[in-house]
């Protein structure tokens, strides 16, 4: 498993490559947003660990750039604690956030997580799902609508296959967390409301008047059969 490591801060990118590398992941490391960038294009990596406040160009600005051109899972290292700066990230295209100070096994556990997630999707061997124009091939994580490929980032494509898999049923974004992002999550619900309307912004024709997903006031979400 190969992962980027991007952080101003030296001493901290030391510890946390030291750490990594003790658990058998092979880490490259970047100090700014353009070096980070130009990795991203030029290497593949399986996931991308992005410091907010970097030089040159920025953790959010840096994330959006590398979103169109890949899916590889991205997770947000910040100080930042405001429940907005979060979403921010998550508005740019990050799968997940760690606030920093953290734990280094914290670190550890969530980057375990969100790796084996991303193997399982790719391992598993679902039949294609269909929904009117909208079809999803769980195996090469791919999406067509009207036979044209739509990218997706990791969450946002699990999200939409787990709601493609259970039509028509609602689900409360508490459920949501717990089946799509699976693991005990400790931020902020609007997290899933933020996916919803990214997914909503590349798959509606009108986004204010979505046809495929939608909101049940005061429930949760679901996809229209």
């Amino acid at each position: 498993m190969r992962i980027l490591l991007v952080d101003d801060e030296e001493s901290l990118v030391k510890g946390i490559k030291f750490n990594l590398e003790n658990e058998g992941y092979e880490v490259d490391v970047c100090y700014d947003g353009e070096c980070a960038l130009m990795k991203a294009r030029s290497q593949t990596y399986d996931l991308i660990l992005l410091d907010v406040m970097m030089p040159k160009l920025d953790g959010i600005s840096t994330c959006q750039e590398i979103r169109k051109f890949s899916n590889v899972p991205i997770v947000m290292l910040t100080a930042k604690g405001e429940d907005t700066d979060k979403l921010v990230g998550f508005e740019s295209g990050a799968d997940d956030y760690v606030l920093k100070p953290f734990n280094i096994l914290e670190l550890k556990a969530r980057i375990r997580a969100i790796l084996r997630r991303s193997q399982t999707s790719e391992n598993r061997r679902d039949d294609f799902l269909e929904l009117r124009a909208l079809k999803i091939d769980p195996k090469k994580r791919k999406l067509l609508k009207d036979e044209q490929e739509i990218e997706l980032t990791m969450r946002e494509f699990d999200l939409l296959v787990f709601l493609m898999k259970n039509p028509g049923q609602v689900f409360s974004r508490d459920a949501l967390l717990t089946q799509v992002w699976g693991y005990d999550y400790m931020g902020d619900v609007r997290t899933v409301d933020v996916h919803i309307r990214r997914l909503r912004e590349k798959l509606e024709s009108d986004p204010g008047e979505p046809e495929y997903i939608q909101t049940k006031w005061g429930v949760g979400y679901f996809l229209a059969e």
